[in-house]
């Protein structure tokens, strides 16, 4: 009986630590870490073999030429006067004759206007009248003092007698001159402030004076583009009215506006024939220094990860690369860029499928930037 009682004891104890093991988990721990460390191999062992086995991206590549391009700055601007000045009054009168109207062409140095001045034209012919005398009395002087008649000392008084004379003769001369207003130099009358008749006190504005040949083309460039335009550059204007013409940079401003930190320009254009108008709206073309770009497709830029503007290009090993670009003009044959290095094989067809560092195949493209063989781009 004791026996019975000591074995079934025995069991239960047994039974008690098997659970007890069965529940710390113990046992699952045997050969686990083995097992999972051959399974992750497995799977990257077959991740790298569908890699390898997957096809890669084939992508048409073109290495244009080089060329030299002028940078085009664009900017809106209005043409105007090449100098413009109001003629005025010099002295008070009354407006004797008015020789201009408005549309009238004058040339340098044509009186535009004359003022009433009587004792001023006495006052000439006055001081004529008495350097006459004086020229006279010394040439007398001479001859007496030649035969020994006169003094020699005579001579001084003369000749400064006859030096105030002719000052008195220019005073005058100069007083009658202040009576015109004359055009400073050739242009067209714009506008006219006065009428014949009429009392001008001094300083009366008379008419307006603009000088349109050669015409200007004014606009602002900005701070970035600053750099770019130097005077003496070439530069095109398209006229609002369609015209097209060709001009020259004369003035680029070394301050900026305080308003807008733009940089005012001045472009010349031939106007001897006068068709060009002030206050036109015009569209100026200014172009920089020539710089060494290639001309591409549209379509061949892309954009990297960071939003930059670039394009994609195939180094030696197969491998996609993106270069940044400096987008130089935009023309009807495509675009012209900047900051690409020589030799570069550029994707042009394709890059958009592909990212940097990726193994790619690589095929020519046409002049059209097409690839050349059927199904080249996958």
């Amino acid at each position: 009986m004791s026996n019975f009682r000591f074995h079934r004891v025995a069991a239960f104890a047994v039974l008690a630590v098997s659970a007890a093991w069965v529940a710390t988990g113990e046992f699952a721990s045997v050969g686990s870490a083995t097992d999972e460390t051959a399974a992750a191999s497995t799977t990257l062992a077959a991740q790298n073999a569908e890699a390898s086995d997957a096809p890669k991206h084939t992508v048409a590549v073109k290495s244009p030429a080089f060329i030299d391009h002028n940078r085009i700055v664009r900017i809106s601007g209005v043409t105007k006067a090449d100098k413009k000045t109001t003629l005025a009054t010099r002295m008070a009168g009354v407006i004797a004759e008015l020789k201009v109207s408005k549309g009238d062409w004058v040339k340098s140095g044509d009186v535009v206007l004359t003022l009433d001045g009587p004792e001023k034209i006495a006052a000439v012919e006055t001081a004529k009248a008495l350097l006459k005398q004086r020229e006279n009395e010394a040439a007398n002087l001479e001859k007496l003092i030649s035969r020994g008649i006169s003094p020699k000392t005579q001579a001084n008084d003369a000749q400064s007698a006859l030096a105030a004379a002719r000052s008195q003769l220019e005073t005058a001369q100069a007083e009658l001159d202040r009576l015109q207003v004359r055009s400073p130099f050739s242009g067209v009358i714009d506008s006219v402030s006065v009428e014949e008749g009429s009392w001008a006190p001094a300083g009366q504005a008379v008419a307006d004076l603009l000088s349109l040949d050669p015409i200007v083309a004014a606009g602002e460039i900005s701070e970035r583009e600053r750099s770019l335009i130097k005077a003496g550059g070439e530069a095109e204007i398209a006229l609002i009215n369609g015209r097209d013409v060709k001009g020259q940079v004369r003035f680029v401003s070394r301050e900026a506006t305080s308003e807008t930190r733009t940089y005012p320009i001045e472009v010349t254009v031939d106007n001897s024939d006068y068709t060009i108008p002030a206050g036109m709206t015009a569209e100026i073309r200014l172009k920089s220094d020539p710089v060494k770009a290639v001309r591409l497709p549209r379509s061949v830029v892309t954009l990297d990860e960071d939003g930059n503007i670039g394009v994609r290009v195939v180094d030696e090993d197969h491998k996609i690369a993106f270069v940044p670009i400096d987008l130089i003009d935009d023309t009807s044959d495509g675009l012209i860029l900047g900051g690409i290095p020589d030799g570069s094989r550029i994707v042009v067809a394709g890059q958009d499928l592909v990212t940097d560092g990726e193994l790619v195949d690589v095929v020519d493209a046409d002049a059209e930037g097409s690839a050349l063989t059927t199904g080249a781009v996958e």
